[in-house]
């Protein structure tokens, strides 16, 4: 299994940022990677339960993904299971997120840890997918 760990210090209240990592309005704004929309969701993490989103890309691929949101500490962190899922719908490998928000000299730290990433490939991809996904957020901050 491979671990992901990302941080990124964010000109924003910590209280912003969390609310920016939890409340389905500003997710819908920043999730994702560059170039890709949410036309199909239930993404709140402001609450433990399931959750879902499916990315579309400017061809029209759709890429869905979805988990159960594990634990919610405002303004700490929150924590939710990640699986994606095939052409048939059926979900497969599930790992593991945490946001967790801290005060930083600069305003606010956002820190990204994705647990049990599948070898290989699946660990280059996410890094890849979470950086862009986080320009998108530190654009709108």
């Amino acid at each position: 299994m491979t671990d992901l760990h990302i941080e990124r210090d964010l000109a924003v209240a910590p209280d912003t940022l969390f609310a920016w990592v939890t409340r389905t309005e500003n997710l819908l704004r920043w999730w994702g990677p560059e170039g890709v929309h949410v036309p199909d969701h239930e993404l709140d993490f402001t609450r433990t339960g399931p959750w879902f989103s499916v990315m579309e890309n400017g061809e029209g691929q759709r890429f869905k993904v979805s988990g159960h949101v594990t634990h919610v500490d405002p303004p700490r962190s929150v924590g939710f299971t990640w699986g994606w899922h095939d052409d048939d719908d059926r979900r497969g490998h599930e790992s593991h997120v945490t946001l967790s928000v801290e005060a930083s000299d600069k305003g606010a730290r956002l820190i990204l840890d994705h647990r049990d990433l599948a070898d290989g490939e699946a660990g280059d991809n996410h890094e890849r997918g979470w950086t862009s996904s986080l320009r998108r957020l530190e654009a709108l901050l």
